[in-house]
This record gives structure tokens, sequence and C-alpha cells, in this order.
């Protein structure tokens, strides 16, 4: 589809399950869709509704449509802290969840009438993050959740950064703790994994149950240095435009950082080991680069951008083009329209008038 054509404007329509955490668009069947925090939307682009999967007591975040097999990925965290909980508390649910995270694999092409349950009616399998799970349990020198891992959130396909080789990888961003007392948490991590090895591990999810199935290790574990940012990476999107990877956040409260609402990592710069800054034991990683435009910050060496939309959904159509997220809630419950924007390089993004 020639992105010139497509709506200027989409009304996502009302939901229930929490706000509006991603959005993902198939160009080719014009469909989109939207996580509102317990359930997947998919609708024309038009908004007229398709259908839904219901059902979930995690917290879908950030989803990603998948060219390759015509499935939409997505992060789902099950956790005990106060996002869980609320999470818990807005669907009237006393179940009792295990902490585990997981990549949700949605069936898109079955999902054709609303309500349909993400457990019962096989529309959804998962694949366990081991990783994931080992960081958000683990106990450091500077206190609970290694690298202040709250789970996971940013999703997105895309090639490694600096490669020429054509692999595309899923990555997906951890949840950070806003924890200005710490030192160890002003990395976003990426996490890099092949999905084409996962077809043997993909299982549909028991919430009662949970299957473990999953790699014991990413691909690659990277680490992008920003500053802390609340909640880690909300949105985090390969922009195949200009090669590079946008991370929309929810703003840091450390004085000694510029606390953007945007941070891009440059994809043609390869990643390279470094010991990490603050991190105890000392510990060595791959660190990406920050792509080295935007407003940049002397005294943390952090460049960054004031683009203010995005954490709740953001979606790169290949050409310049992005969907952009623009969440609201009223009596009617929660919305989002989805506003057509264009790269500029100096928001980076403006919204493309009629």
């Amino acid at each position: 589809m020639n992105t010139c054509d497509l709506p200027l404007e989409i009304f996502s329509g009302y939901f229930h399950g929490g706000h509006c955490q991603g959005i993902a668009v198939d160009t080719a069947r014009k469909f989109i869709y939207y996580s509102f925090t317990t359930e997947l939307v998919k609708t024309d682009l038009n908004g007229r509704l398709i259908g839904s999967v219901t059902g979930l007591l995690g917290h879908l975040g950030c989803i990603d449509f998948c060219d390759a097999d015509g499935r939409v990925y997505g992060s789902l965290e099950y956790k005990n802290d106060a996002i869980g909980k609320g999470i818990l508390g807005n669907l009237g649910s006393d179940a009792k969840v295990e902490d585990a995270f997981y990549m949700a694999v949605f069936d898109v092409d079955r999902i054709d009438r609303p309500g349909m349950d993400a457990a019962r009616d096989g529309v959804m399998r998962t694949v366990y993050l081991k990783e994931v799970v080992d960081d958000y349990k683990a106990v450091t020198p500077s206190g609970a959740h290694r690298h202040g891992c709250s789970g996971i959130d940013g999703t997105t396909f895309g090639p490694m950064p600096g490669s020429a080789d054509g692999k595309r990888y899923l990555f997906v961003a951890y949840g950070v703790y806003g924890d200005v007392a710490r030192r160890d948490n002003n990395y976003q991590v990426l996490l890099a994994y092949d999905t084409s090895r996962w077809e043997d591990l993909l299982s549909p999810l028991c919430q009662e149950n949970m299957h473990h199935n999953g790699p014991e290790h990413p691909d690659a574990k990277l680490f992008v240095y920003t500053g802390n940012t609340e909640y880690g990476v909300q949105n985090l999107e390969y922009d195949e435009y200009t090669g590079n990877y946008l991370m929309a956040v929810y703003r840091g409260k450390k004085p000694q950082f510029p606390n953007h609402a945007m941070y891009i990592v440059d994809g043609a710069r390869p990643p390279r080991m470094e010991t990490l800054a603050g991190v105890e034991p000392e510990t060595r990683g791959l660190t990406l680069s920050l792509w080295p435009h935007g407003e940049f910050h002397a005294a943390s060496g952090v460049y960054g951008w004031e683009f203010r939309r995005g954490s709740t959904g953001l979606c790169s159509l290949g050409d310049g083009s992005y969907y952009v997220s623009c969440d609201g809630r009223d009596d009617n419950g929660w919305y989002t329209k989805v506003r057509l924007y264009r790269w500029d390089g100096l928001a980076p993004l403006s919204p493309v008038e009629g």
C-alpha cells in the first residue's frame, strides 16, 4: 500500500482492558492492531472492529507485526508488583499469578470476532523469556532486580545495528524501575532473539500453570546508556527509512541526566564491548550508540529528543511515515486516536496535515 493513501487518523473505539500500550499495522492487508493492556484488538484502517483477544491476566505491552510470518508479537508480563496488582484489580480478579515473562505470538488471521479467549480459542502461543525472569528475580549489591529490571515492554523486528547481513531479530526491551538512588539502572536493556528457531518453543499459555518453554539465553543482550527512565522503553520501533531504532519512554527523574521522552539508537554502529557504568559487581556488556543528533547533554554524553508522543504506540511504515498513538480515556473507556506523522529529523516526527 502507498502510505499516501493511508488515513490521517484512525479512532480505535473504546475498550476496558487498560490504556493503549502499543500499535502494529499490516499495510498489505489493511489491518491495525492495538494492545489495550490486557486485550489485543484488530480493526481495519477505517476503525471498524474485526475482533479482539481477551482473557489475559498479565500486561500486554508494545506489539509489532512480523512481515515474515504475518503474526503479531507482543511483550507479556505477569508479576506481583504494583503494576501486576493494579491489572488484576482493574479486572476484578483475585487470581494468583507466577512472576513470568513471555513473548506472546498471535495468529491474527484467526482473529475474526470480538471477545476471543487468549487461552481457549487457539489464537495465542507464547515463548518464555528466562533471561528476563533471571534478571527480575536477581539480587545485586545495589538491590533487587538486576539492571533495575521490572519486566519487558518495547518490541520490534529489525537488523542487528551495524550489520548488513539481512538477518532480522526480534528485539524486546526491559522495563526498568525508576529508582533515583541506584547507579546500575541507567541503561536501556535490549534482548535480541532469532525467532526462526522458535517454532518448537511456541506453546499455549495456561495462566494457572505457566510453562517455561523458551530459549536459555537471548542471541544478544545489548545496553544503551540514556540514564534511568520510568519503566524503561515503552515503545521500541525499528525505522527502515533511517535504519535507526526509536525508543519512546516515560521520562526519568535523575537530575544528572537530561530525562528526554525519546532516544534513538544509531542503527549504523555495531555493538561494542564495554564495562557497564555503575553496575556491581563489575560487568562488561555489548553497548549500542545513541544517534548523534537531537539535543546533546554534555554532562552525561546523552543525546535525546523532546518528542512527547509514542510511549503508547509507535509504528514505522517504512517510507518515513509513522502512525503514532494519542491515547485517552473518558466515561466510555480507554481509546486512542492513531495519527499519521512524517520523519523530519528535527522533532524528529511531525504530524501530517490534511
